[in-house]
């Protein structure tokens, strides 16, 4: 019988905006040495954007960092920001770049955050059909967040790597997720007083390698 191929990377979502997305992307892109890719950027208006910020955390230990396909001014869905410029998502462009090695797709906003039309985040990831790195708060709340993330996910046929919990270790939050979400935490990445290189490297040596976190599970 044919073998899968083997996942050529992992799409990095999360439960909410701000829960940390890209502080993990940076970590996994320093971990594997891996390619960066964000399809759709929002809100650079207010700041560079996550491209540019992967990239000075992680210094030269990218594989590459790949530009956005979409980048908006308002800190907004990609939907919404893109109908505040009179633009248009186009989803026939959003497609995997090429790529040696690990690749890391990070998402924008949530699972159901809506893209263009009725394509949701979701419907991307499951287009791409990478298995994907949810990453959640391990403090109050999380359980009803994460556990809905991943019924959305898996109600698209969307495989899951794993969860990563950002913040002060919760062990009881961590048994509820795997218990009644059907997962692993990946690890749980603690909170830093300054999210820069330095960090991100620590950070870095607690997360599993990649073939660790796309192996087929049994």
């Amino acid at each position: 019988m044919t073998q899968p191929d083997a996942p050529r990377g992992v799409f990095v979502t999360g439960t909410d905006t701000g829960v940390g997305k890209s502080f993990v992307s940076a970590c996994l892109v320093h971990a594997w040495q891996a390619t960066y890719f964000k399809p759709i950027q929002t809100g650079i208006a207010d700041e560079p954007g996550d491209t540019p910020t992967i990239t000075g955390l992680v210094g030269g230990r990218a594989r590459a960092i790949i530009p956005p396909l979409y980048e908006f001014v308002a800190p907004l869905s990609p939907h919404d920001a893109a109908a505040l410029e009179g633009r248009e998502i186009d989803p026939a462009r959003l497609c995997l770049p090429p790529h040696d090695g690990p690749l890391v797709v990070e998402g924008a906003g949530g699972v159901l955050v809506p893209v263009q039309g009725e394509m949701m985040m979701v419907d991307l990831i499951a287009r791409f059909a990478l298995p994907v790195v949810l990453v959640a708060r391990s403090g109050l709340g999380t359980i009803n967040h994460t556990l809905l993330s991943l019924e959305a996910l898996r109600a698209r046929g969307v495989p899951v790597a794993g969860v990563i919990l950002n913040g002060a270790p919760a062990p009881h939050n961590q048994r509820t997720i795997e218990t009644y979400g059907r997962t692993r935490v990946l690890a749980t990445v603690p909170p830093y007083v300054v999210a820069d290189a330095d960090a991100v490297a620590d950070a870095a040596s607690l997360l599993p390698s990649f073939e660790a976190v796309t192996a087929p599970r049994v």
